[in-house]
């Protein structure tokens, strides 16, 4: 009786199934009423009786073990089945050719080394903001025209609950929970209501920066602008700046390169003036930073913000916005030298 147990006990280590029809086979010839194991408890009563604890035992053990080896079996292929089924038949079939990293990708992770060089850091925030830090942190008007729903995606109303406009947003909770100096550059998707041209999109990204330190001025502000564009343009682009209007800085100003089509000599991409705006900036308005518990009669700071599809325009000369949304792996590969 011992020795068949034994023997029983290797089968059953060694069991192997791939399918449902095999695993029940096996639980039938181990564990049905005529299976086996059952036909030796049935031959138990004719074992002495001083052996009857020890081989009663070993049946109890070889009982348990085939049950356990099945269950295991049919776990196995449960799981088995169930990876399977992840497999989307209607994909395209292997090997699946690959595109390249998006431009916009390339253009801001470029635009952040740049500033980082300077000492910036990288800080992000959430898409879906309140009014108090889209709008009312950064000095905007209760009646300016970005509140309207023409300009914003509002999800709620009272408390204003939205689509975040611009990254300045994250600028603003990082000054309510920090003290100067504070150096960061804020990279990020946001949503204004616009009709979706090849000029314009309903949803583009940023990148803006802010310094806020003790005797920050317009002239730090010009040097980190003019170290940009030299290069991310190169070391022969120059800039100029125009006198403009921000809600959050005063004064403000906007910022263009020379063409880097034409030189600067004048041609269709710059309308023949030999220069192309990129972005805007200026000086941190002190109620800002009064707003977000920064004592403006002691800091000072700069702030700029830059469209990444207008950079990359700029860089790669792609004519249709849409064409960075679109998913066309087609237009992705002609950025594999950029890499």
């Amino acid at each position: 009786m011992i020795d068949k147990i034994n023997r029983l006990k290797a089968e059953i280590d060694a069991l192997k199934a791939s399918k449902a029809d095999e695993i029940e086979a096996l639980r039938i010839k181990y564990l049905s009423k005529k299976g086996e194991i059952s036909l030796l408890f049935n031959d138990f009563r004719n074992v002495a009786a001083e052996n009857k604890k020890e081989v009663g035992k070993l049946l109890n053990e070889l009982k348990e073990k085939a049950l356990n080896r099945i269950n295991e079996l049919k776990e196995n292929l449960d799981s088995n089945s169930q990876e399977n089924n992840l497999i989307d038949l209607t994909r395209t079939a292997y090997p699946v050719n690959v595109g390249t990293r998006h431009p916009i990708s390339l253009v801001k992770n470029e635009i952040c080394e740049i500033f980082g060089r300077l000492g910036f850091s990288i800080a992000e925030g959430p898409e879906i903001e309140d009014d108090w830090h889209v709008f009312s942190s950064l000095n905007f008007a209760e009646d300016h025209p970005a509140r309207d729903m023409q300009d914003t995606f509002f999800i709620q109303r009272s408390p204003d609950i939205l689509l975040r406009t611009h990254t300045s947003s994250v600028q603003t909770r990082v000054m309510e929970h920090s003290q100067p100096p504070i150096r960061i550059i804020c990279p990020g998707r946001v949503y204004r209501n616009e009709a979706i041209s090849a000029r314009a999109h309903c949803f583009f990204h940023q990148v803006e920066a802010l310094y806020v330190d003790k005797n920050v001025s317009f002239a730090d502000l010009k040097q980190a602008l003019l170290f940009f564009a030299k290069e991310m343009f190169g070391p022969d682009t120059k800039i100029r700046l125009r006198p403009s209007y921000f809600p959050f800085t005063e004064p403000s100003a906007e910022m263009d390169i020379s063409c880097n089509l034409c030189g600067g000599k004048g041609c269709s991409f710059c309308k023949h003036t030999g220069w192309v705006e990129i972005l805007g900036c200026g000086m941190v308005d002190p109620n800002v930073l009064e707003a977000c518990g920064i004592d403006s009669k002691i800091y000072t700071g700069y702030a700029l913000g830059m469209g990444i599809e207008r950079i990359t325009n700029l860089k790669y000369q792609v004519k249709d916005l849409r064409m960075f949304s679109e998913n066309d792996q087609r237009f992705l590969e002609e950025f594999e030298s950029a890499h």
